[in-house]
């Protein structure tokens, strides 16, 4: 479904205030944000072959219906990556952001990745709309890769009325992961690069930070005004984290 031009014309309006208020570059370019211990992980490729694409809890709000982002990126195959918090204080590793880059150049702005069925009206500078976790896991998809998904867990429920998708097939392949790539991952593992099954695509499935929420998606824009990645944002460190200062100095 397309976006009406009435909702556009409003989003030229307020499309400034999708902007992220964060640096996202410094997430995958830095070792340390507001005095936290950051590291960058790569979680293998992902298929993007139409270039439509949906960021969603793979296990609780994937279908058929769900509507992709009315921006569209370059399709093909390419890696996604993890700005990974260290732990610290018994804490495990935290994903704060997990990127996908379609270019070389660099992201100059992130703007909200939108379906365009969002009510603009109400929207007020500092808010996002974001997409919905309540299975502490997060996917981006092609919509070619979500009816292979959907097509997949139609079968699984055919043939296993009763089991659950994640503890009867996805729970192993995360301690799997974990164990062939243990790094920043817990025991029960905190990421996979799924193929799915009777098909060539990669889907990587990951933790979604602190756990069930709503987190937002960005498009990152280089200089040209073109989409050259796109990144979901699950922890805003310099709000989740105190800024830690240098002494004399008042903390951010």
């Amino acid at each position: 479904m397309s976006p009406t031009p009435e909702w556009l014309e409003l989003y030229a309006r307020k499309r400034t205030w999708t902007r992220c208020p964060n640096d996202l570059n410094l997430y995958f370019s830095s070792k340390e944000i507001c005095g936290m211990a950051i590291d960058q992980i790569s979680m293998g490729g992902i298929s993007l072959p139409t270039g439509e694409v949906l960021a969603r809890d793979p296990l609780t709000y994937m279908s058929r219906e769900q509507q992709p982002y009315f921006q569209r990126v370059p399709a093909g195959e390419y890696e996604a990556e993890a700005c990974v918090i260290l732990p610290e204080d018994g804490d495990c590793a935290r994903y704060a952001a997990v990127r996908v880059c379609f270019s070389n150049k660099p992201a100059v702005y992130h703007e909200e990745a939108l379906t365009g069925e969002e009510d603009l009206v109400h929207l007020r500078e500092g808010e996002y709309f974001g997409f919905n976790v309540d299975a502490g896991l997060a996917c981006v998809c092609d919509v070619k890769v979500r009816d292979a998904f959907c097509d997949f867990m139609e079968e699984w429920e055919r043939e296993r009325p009763g089991d659950s998708l994640f503890e009867d097939y996805f729970s192993s392949l995360f301690v799997l992961n974990s164990r062939i790539n243990p790094k920043y991952q817990r025991n029960g593992g905190d990421w996979i690069n799924w193929r799915i099954p009777n098909t060539d695509y990669s889907l990587p499935i990951f933790q979604s930070g602190f756990g069930d929420g709503a987190y937002p998606m960005y498009f990152g824009y280089d200089a040209e005004g073109n989409i050259c990645q796109l990144v979901v944002q699950f922890i805003d460190i310099e709000l989740a984290y105190p800024c830690i200062a240098e002494e004399g100095e008042e903390s951010c």
